[in-house]
């Protein structure tokens, strides 16, 4: 059975998602936040293919610091791996969530890295 918090997460995500949709020119921008992690994707909804993510469950990734300073480490990350693939422009997708806190400062970091949205 599903709590209230995650029913009204989800009718937001429908909300959202009902507007945004990624294109090979500005693809999609999504976050998931789960409670130990935060994981990041760069979607082309049209084709319907990943180009991108970034996550902070990867071996590679260093966990130093709180849950807000991973989040602006995988931003970072994920802006990195855009510019490899050559994505400049997106569209930023918060999956639900509020523009607070992990999903704040991951999306500020993405924006330092050179992503625009």
């Amino acid at each position: 059975m599903a709590t209230n918090k995650e029913i009204r997460r989800f009718k937001l995500k429908m909300i959202i998602r009902k507007n945004i949709s990624g294109t090979s020119e500005r693809p999609r921008l999504t976050v998931f936040r789960s409670n130990k992690e935060i994981y990041a994707q760069i979607i082309d909804d049209t084709k319907g293919i990943t180009l991108a993510s970034a996550s902070s469950k990867e071996k590679s990734f260093e966990k130093i610091g709180n849950k807000t300073e991973i989040a602006l480490s995988v931003g970072k990350l994920i802006a990195e791996r855009a510019k490899n693939v050559g994505v400049n422009t997106v569209i930023f997708d918060r999956n639900g969530y509020l523009y607070h806190g992990r999903v704040k400062s991951l999306a500020d970091s993405a924006r330092e890295g050179g992503l625009k949205f």
